[in-house]
């Protein structure tokens, strides 16, 4: 099933399937935060890192297959299948975004 992201967030899941973590850094805000298995990361360089870990930690894919909205957050849900502990699993990512730059994205199982 194929849905409509906003253009972050669909930059946001293109750069992810290619583990730049570069390019995916520089879709966030300066002072974005991200928090992820119970880790937050905050400002872009922080970001990077957890990216440039995560794509070299485990192989995977991600696809998008639901959206909605939800006091101000853009809520994605997406099929996360790879090579770490409990895959696969349906991943919920809570985005709010600044103009054309993620500010905060939460991952959820």
């Amino acid at each position: 099933m194929s849905i409509e992201l906003p253009d972050a967030i669909d930059a946001y899941f293109s750069a992810d399937k290619t583990g730049n973590a570069q390019a995916l850094s520089e879709l966030f805000t300066q002072d974005a935060t991200v928090v992820d298995e119970g880790n937050t990361y905050q400002g872009r360089e922080a970001i990077r890192q957890w990216m440039a870990n995560a794509s070299t930690q485990y192989t995977y894919t991600v696809e998008p297959f639901d959206i909605a909205e939800e006091a101000q957050r853009t809520i994605v849900t997406s099929h996360l299948v790879g090579n770490f502990p409990g895959s696969p699993v349906d991943l919920r990512y809570f985005f709010v975004l600044r103009g054309d730059k993620i500010a905060e994205l939460e991952i959820v199982p």
